[in-house]
């Protein structure tokens, strides 16, 4: 087993009792290329390259971090850290030089060790823990609504002003079913991780019909790359609009679905209706399909048979990110990053400025080739 500044052959688990080999980057680096991946979790080395694919959270979360430090991804997402560490050690081979950063590449160490202390204090605030009253009365209005769709319609007879009357209180549940399913997933609520598995099943299938695990999937994905092209789902909506990276790629390569340079103004036309509705639901569905989810597809049948008409924190519950927010606040100040709280419809503004610059820069790379 190669030490440091010695790639050798394909490392094994290190055996315990006897000292850990050391890597620098370099070699570390190396290792992040499809079943070979290395990360690295508070200082040491695990090559999870066999084991991705068992990973809970999908392979391709995981592998998102590969030949890189994972720490505080490790620590954001799990709840029993000294429970998951023990899932750890048979892949551990080695950890880092003493004279090796913790991180690699240009990250700021001193925001790094900032934001550790911040989620420390967070921790110590109790931040991260659930207050039941506050999620027994968001199920309870929620359900209450669903309830009260129904007698509208059973009453007052599927009429237009009966309909719009439920279609609008269904609306505000199932907007209210997203967040706390979100928290579900994140496992917020509940001290133990099964609880919260379970109850997430039953919003997402029985109030909405979509599919737990396949939330999970792509949302976990987006909170451990948020805004990271080709790696957060949630900014990776071409060919039907372009963003930023994508907006010079598809210009330089004539690739031309649509007239991007105008995406600002169809994107009211198809976007929340095709990017919500259609796709959600096709994406959704072949998920459950192609990764034989046949639970979740269970519980989404039910919603559609009893349908009555046509953060930086993940794990932390909703309403504690107003007492949070003022730490998180002052470290981007400290560090000068931007900290913005915006309205719906400042950031709705934000959302077509965005898309009308990364059409302009699309057109121009087009014109230009």
């Amino acid at each position: 087993m190669g030490g440091v500044g010695e790639p050798g052959p394909r490392e094994g688990p290190a055996q315990p009792g006897a000292p850990l080999p050391t890597f620098c980057w370099e070699q570390i680096r190396a290792h992040d290329q499809p079943g070979d991946k290395w990360l690295v979790i508070e200082r040491r080395v695990y090559d999870i390259s066999r084991w991705a694919q068992r990973h809970p959270g999908g392979s391709r979360l995981i592998g998102h971090h590969g030949a890189e430090d994972a720490t505080d991804a490790f620590r954001a997402f799990h709840q029993d850290l000294n429970f998951v560490r023990k899932f750890l050690q048979p892949l551990l081979i080695g950890e880092l030089a003493p004279e090796e950063p913790s991180q690699d590449g240009p990250l700021n160490a001193q925001l790094v060790e900032d934001f550790r202390a911040l989620h420390q204090a967070a921790e110590d605030m109790k931040l991260f823990d659930a207050s039941p009253t506050f999620f027994a009365f968001l199920l309870g209005h929620i359900l209450a609504m669903e309830v009260l769709a129904w007698l509208l319609i059973y009453l007052l007879g599927p009429g237009w002003v009966p309909s719009a009357l439920a279609a609008f209180i269904l609306a505000i549940s199932q907007a209210q079913s997203w967040c706390l399913q979100h928290d579900l997933g994140h496992a917020s609520i509940f001290k133990k991780s099964w609880w919260n598995h379970v109850a997430q099943k039953f919003v997402m299938g029985q109030l909405k019909g979509f599919s737990a695990h396949w939330w999970n999937f792509r949302h976990f994905q987006h909170h451990a790359k948020p805004n990271i092209f080709h790696k957060d789902p949630d900014v990776t909506v071409a060919p039907v609009f372009l963003l930023g990276e994508s907006s010079v790629e598809y210009g330089k390569k004539k690739r031309r679905y649509l007239p991007y340079n105008q995406q600002h103004l169809y994107f009211f036309l198809i976007g929340p209706p095709l990017l919500t509705l259609v796709n959600f639901e096709v994406e959704n569905l072949a998920y459950m399909l192609v990764c034989m989810q046949w639970a979740d597809l269970l519980w989404a049948a039910s919603f559609y048979h009893t349908l009555p008409t046509p953060s930086l924190f993940p794990r932390m519950p909703r309403h504690n990110y107003s007492r949070v927010a003022p730490l998180v606040k002052s470290l981007c100040a400290k560090h000068g990053l931007s900290y913005e709280v915006k309205p719906f419809l400042t950031a709705l503004v934000d959302i077509v400025r965005s898309l009308k610059k990364s059409g302009d820069i699309w057109l121009d790379a087009y014109l230009h080739q």
